[in-house]
């Protein structure tokens, strides 16, 4: 007796158990090419890329479809899908080194997914809160920040739909 095997991907499409629950994400695909007109990013191969090359050798062919990619959405809409929030004393004597590193990393991270970025970093009063476009992007900022500079961290996943919520602090 052969037993049914459950694939996993972003689409119900031959079976497969939709995995994603971002809204922003269609479920069809974009017909292709596709260019954003916010960030600049090229649609191909049913991914975003940022490829300054591609765009400039497709931004005037009257094919290409003028779009507004997920990322760019999300921040035009402020819909965060992961939220790190930093305490501590620590934090405030180690700011601009802080902030470099998580930069740096967004950096990053968006060049190999161009929908994954900060939408808002800020003060809020004691404490520094970055949203993030993706939810692994907030927990990736997270490891990379404890790693460098050690500290206690919580992430947790919750909420319908689900929202990444990091908390980092150090003291000393």
């Amino acid at each position: 007796m052969q037993s049914r095997v459950e694939k996993f991907g972003i689409s119900d499409k031959r079976g497969r158990t939709r995995t994603s629950d971002d809204p922003y994400l269609s479920e069809k695909g974009l017909k292709e090419p596709a260019l954003c007109q916010g960030c600049h990013a090229v649609y191909r191969h049913k991914s975003w890329q940022l490829d300054p090359a591609a765009f400039t050798e497709m931004e005037h062919d009257p094919a290409v479809q003028w779009v507004t990619c997920p990322g760019c959405l999300k921040i035009a809409e402020h819909y965060p899908e992961g939220i790190v929030t930093l305490r501590g004393d620590y934090l405030w004597r180690h700011e601009a080194e802080i902030r470099n590193i998580l930069n740096n990393e967004a950096e990053r991270v968006m060049a190999k997914n161009p929908v994954a970025r900060i939408m808002n970093m800020e003060k809020t009063g004691e404490s520094l809160v970055i949203e993030t476009t993706e939810r692994k992007l907030a927990e990736h900022l997270g490891r990379t920040l404890n790693r460098a500079h050690s500290g206690d961290l919580q992430v947790a996943w919750s909420g319908s739909p689900r929202v990444c919520r990091v908390n980092w602090e150090r003291w000393l």
